[in-house]
């Protein structure tokens, strides 16, 4: 095989992914609110792992504990959850998409308003953000982080309404973005998902705690497993739900839209043990690897996902295809982020630190490489470079999305357009570049098929797949401002 070019905009491992949004988890009317809190924080952990936050409420007073790092280096200590007393906490974890990486950023964020107390923990991204800041500041708002949540906190703030929910959905009007908000005040938690329901929201139930029932809110329903809550619904798209000791009202302030969930959920982010929309997550991904097969099939010995958001579409692509099924990569579960990579050769040696060959299925077999997406190239080229070192005859790799082209400003951190790969080259090029005997990504169609569509209405999608298409579904206010000014710039 002739040798492919080198990749350009050489990245971090770390940088060479779509990272996580951001979770966010509530409970109300529950005995040890903050300990059930930092449980079902844990379930998401996957949605953010650079800092984690509760904020508790025992009838009293507010109390609250935020850290950097893992739920479990922050609340594994009886102590701490012991400072957060109260039968009511919001949580969030954080993967940062705006702002520093520093306390003063970690959520959730808290409010003392002449009301009384207010908690807002918050997943996603707003879009106009910075003009509503810079309007905030010349009106004397004093900002404390540099993260678009406190967005909310002084809209609230400087809204004229009486009532919390008022002046939240007074907040709510005048934000463009993608996001879920979990909130706590004295009198109720309460849950917001945004009007095209790009992120996702659930409503759970424990029996048996108080007049009610316990109530949660969480990202994602494996986070009602892990507290033995029970799945009640999805929160809809531009629901407001009010959850209080006299149990739940919904409030809809927004005009009708259609829903625009974000497709990328089934692909990667959401855990395979969660249900997003009703749909089950790991049937998703399985059909998606079937339909991939289908769309892509190649004569090959064995299938080998990239672990470990690739398995579950390998298994469906193996099924479908009648290829042996075969763990091939054995990831290394024990590497955190904040590894340090001292000198070029070791950084080199990267990959190796999460992944390693398992030479003995790899050997002589023609493999089909299963990873659900490609960013900017560099850790595909890592990974077929360690199986091909470990004596497969053929490398192909089969991608479980559609080529990721176009950045995504609702809450997800991928880099700028012109550093993914797909936005410069074609799968040829991507192919060379990577060093793959071939290489396919499952179409839009496609992968809607999978998730039980006939296909994509150009018209009327059904799901956000602004990073495959550029449709971007929410207005950019602060992407088309600085666009504005950079060609004006230009034109000077």
């Amino acid at each position: 095989m002739v040798p492919s070019p080198a990749l350009p905009d050489p990245a971090t491992d770390d940088e060479d992914t779509l990272h996580e949004e951001c979770g966010v988890f509530g409970v109300w009317t529950m005995v040890d609110a903050a300990a059930v809190t930092a449980l079902g924080l844990h379930a998401l952990q996957h949605r953010g792992q650079e800092a984690t936050g509760i904020v508790s409420y025992d009838g009293q007073r507010f109390h609250q504990q935020r850290g950097l790092g893992l739920v479990g280096d922050n609340f594994g200590d009886a102590r701490v959850i012991a400072s957060l007393p109260g039968n009511s906490a919001i949580g969030h974890n954080r993967y940062a998409t705006t702002g520093e990486t520093i306390l003063r950023n970690v959520q959730p964020l808290y409010a003392d308003f002449e009301f009384g107390g207010f908690a807002v923990g918050h997943n996603g991204n707003l879009t106009n953000a910075v003009a509503l800041r810079k309007s905030l500041v010349r009106r004397g708002c004093l900002f404390q982080s540099s993260t678009d949540s406190e967005v909310f906190v002084h809209l609230i703030a400087i809204s004229l309404y009486s009532t919390v929910v008022d002046r939240l959905i007074d907040a709510l009007k005048q934000v463009v973005g993608a996001y879920s908000l979990v909130a706590l005040s004295n009198e109720a938690m309460i849950g917001v998902r945004d009007p095209l329901g790009v992120r996702p929201l659930i409503l759970g139930r424990i029996a048996g705690q108080g007049a009610t029932g316990g109530w949660v809110l969480a990202s994602e329903s494996c986070a009602l497993d892990i507290v033995g809550a029970e799945f009640v619904r999805d929160v809809e798209p531009g629901e407001i739900v009010v959850i209080n000791d006299a149990g739940v009202r919904s409030i809809r302030p927004f005009g009708p839209t259609r829903a625009r969930f974000c497709v990328f959920e089934y692909v990667y982010f959401a855990r395979p043990d969660s249900v997003m929309e009703g749909m089950p997550v790991y049937e998703a991904r399985k059909r998606i690897g079937a339909e991939l097969a289908r769309e892509s099939h190649v004569e090959a010995d064995i299938v080998v996902p990239v672990p470990d958001s690739g398995v579950p579409s390998a298994m469906g692509y193996a099924h479908e295809s009648r290829v042996p099924f075969e763990l091939g990569i054995i990831r290394n579960h024990y590497v955190g982020r904040t590894f340090i990579e001292p000198t070029d050769h070791i950084r080199n040696l990267g990959v190796k630190l999460k992944h390693s060959a398992n030479r003995a299925a790899l050997e002589g077999k023609r493999v089909v490489l299963v990873d659900d997406s490609i960013v900017r190239g560099t850790t595909s080229k890592k990974i077929v470079e360690m199986v091909r070192a470990a004596g497969a005859s053929a490398v192909h790799m089969r991608i479980s999305s559609p080529p990721t082209t176009h950045s995504c400003f609702y809450g997800i951190d991928t880099p700028e357009r012109s550093k993914l790969l797909a936005a410069r080259h074609d799968v040829a090029e991507m192919a060379a570049l990577i060093g793959a005997d071939s290489l396919a990504f499952i179409s839009l169609d496609g992968l809607y098929r999978a998730l039980g569509r006939q296909g994509r209405n150009a018209a009327h999608p059904y799901y956000c797949d602004a990073c495959f298409t550029g449709e971007y579904p929410v207005p950019l206010p602060d992407v088309d401002a600085r666009a504005s000014r950079q060609l004006s710039l230009e034109m000077t």
